[in-house]
């Protein structure tokens, strides 16, 4: 049989700390910039004919990866022991980091390491310096590898090192790692380390990567006009106005007030527009979208397929299926999917003193270097009307918020800090809510979306243990 190429794409142990991001959803499936990398990757392989895309996960979002992203898990002939039985020997192999952001430039990269077809690798930077090829410089020895092109001997001296090694099971530092853990990557971590004895890339330019969760909304913020250019131009659309790009089927209602000196403004089919709307572009709307009458959507907005977005929107990110639709501002902040946002909720994104926000994540401070910072939203969560979110607040997911949110809200929690009260929501309720939700859009409740819910809850016992928002 002839040998595939493999678009392998994985996910390392950093990528916890984009919590409560991928919480619900894979790293390669955040949106940012109107992209998803699993889209860059699926067009990478479109290049590639004879190409094959894999993915390794988290195993809590392994059912989702089958189910939402038709992605493969990793051939069995890679998998530790099975490959000592397996008579098919691998193809190259195109390791592509889960974290890696989704952008034009990024994109063109990845085009450049499978074109030379060179043993080689990308990492993040300052990662690349006084570390032996085969040193474990942290728990999985390999999360410093952003890209690397594995000709089919490099692979085959890969497997045959990791055929040696002793088989290990690490130990979980917590409860919720264990169920992350579980096994995790260990394909990618013995590939990563042998393709860290690979030529370092030099190409121009550094490669963006998210670290944090505050990164998709800075990334965001500077790739948003590159994304939306190589989208217009790749795209099949009609040119209602200068700068103005519409799909099937979409409407605009009277008296917009349109811009797009700034940047484009592209809505995919099926998209309404009310009347009495401004729109400065760079601006993409997902298809199904709905935009509320008497909007105010400016500064680079990307929102996903199926959403409702109304009031004061600026330099967000949106996931699929989440409303926003009354009144109120949302700025610089990253929603997930399946949120809804009461009238009148608002956040800050930025500081009385006008200084550089930091963010805390657990029991780390982070200094964002951001002027311009609203909050980080995980997927189901709900505030009640006229609730007010501080300057980079980060909120977990299957929570729901009353009143002002001074401080980070944990997952799965009922947060009315401002009455005095908050309560565990227990993964019970979030899967009733879950169903009334997917009835109102037609949405079929899968057993892997209940699994989704419980498995999330699991995950982020920790998360509630160490906050000092609740008295659980």
């Amino acid at each position: 049989m002839p040998r595939l190429m493999l678009i392998y794409c994985f996910e390392d142990d950093r990528v916890a700390k984009l919590a409560p991001i991928t919480h619900a959803r894979p790293a390669y499936a955040i949106t940012c910039a109107g992209y998803r990398l699993i889209d860059w990757l699926q067009e990478l392989q479109s290049q590639n004919g004879s190409a094959k895309l894999v993915g390794e996960v988290r195993p809590h979002l392994r059912s989702i990866q089958d189910t939402d992203f038709k992605i493969d898990e990793v051939p069995q002939q890679l998998a530790g022991s099975d490959a000592k039985a397996s008579p098919q020997e691998p193809g190259d192999i195109l390791l592509v980091n889960a974290r890696l952001a989704p952008t034009l430039a990024n994109f063109k990269r990845l085009q450049e390491l499978a074109k030379s077809k060179r043993f080689a690798v990308a990492t993040e930077v300052g990662d690349d310096q006084d570390t032996e090829p085969d040193d474990e410089a942290n728990d999985s020895g390999h999360p410093s590898v952003l890209a690397a092109w594995l000709p089919a001997a490099e692979v085959n001296a890969a497997i045959e090192k990791e055929r040696r090694k002793p088989v290990e099971t690490p130990k979980p530092k917590s409860k919720s790692a264990a169920v992350e853990t579980n096994h995790i990557v260990r394909v990618c971590d013995f590939l990563c380390r042998h393709a860290m004895t690979a030529e370092r890339m030099s190409s121009t330019g550094k490669w963006q990567v998210f670290g944090w969760p505050h990164d998709v909304v800075a990334t965001h913020m500077v790739s948003m006009n590159d994304s939306m250019n190589h989208r217009i131009a790749k795209g099949n659309y009609e040119q209602l106005q200068d700068g103005v790009f519409v799909g099937k089927n979409v409407t605009v209602g009277e008296y917009a007030s349109i811009h797009t000196s700034g940047g484009a403004i592209v809505l995919e089919d099926d998209v309404k527009v009310g009347p009495f709307c401004f729109l400065e572009g760079p601006f993409h709307a997902g298809h199904k979208t709905r935009v509320i009458e008497h909007s105010s959507i400016k500064d680079g907005v990307s929102v996903g397929h199926t959403t409702k977005i109304g009031g004061e929107v600026e330099a967000s990110i949106i996931e699929p299926y989440t409303n926003k639709q009354h009144h109120g501002f949302l700025g610089h902040s990253y929603l997930g999917s399946w949120i809804n946002l009461g009238a009148g909720t608002c956040n800050s994104d930025l500081k009385n003193t006008y200084g550089k926000i930091n963010i805390e994540y657990g029991d780390q401070k982070i200094a964002t270097g951001m002027q311009f910072l609203g909050c980080v939203m995980g997927d189901y969560t709900k505030s009640a009307i006229n609730t007010g979110i501080f300057t980079g607040k980060v909120i977990g997911v299957c929570s729901m918020m009353y009143g002002f949110v001074t401080g980070n809200v944990p997952s799965y929690v009922n947060y009315a800090r401002l009455f005095g009260q908050t309560s565990l929501l227990p993964p019970e309720v979030m899967v009733n809510t879950q169903a009334r939700m997917f009835a109102r859009r037609n949405v079929e409740q899968r057993q892997a979306d209940i699994d989704l819910i419980h498995a999330m809850y699991h995950l982020t016992e920790d998360e509630r243990e160490q906050s000092d928002q609740l008295g659980l």
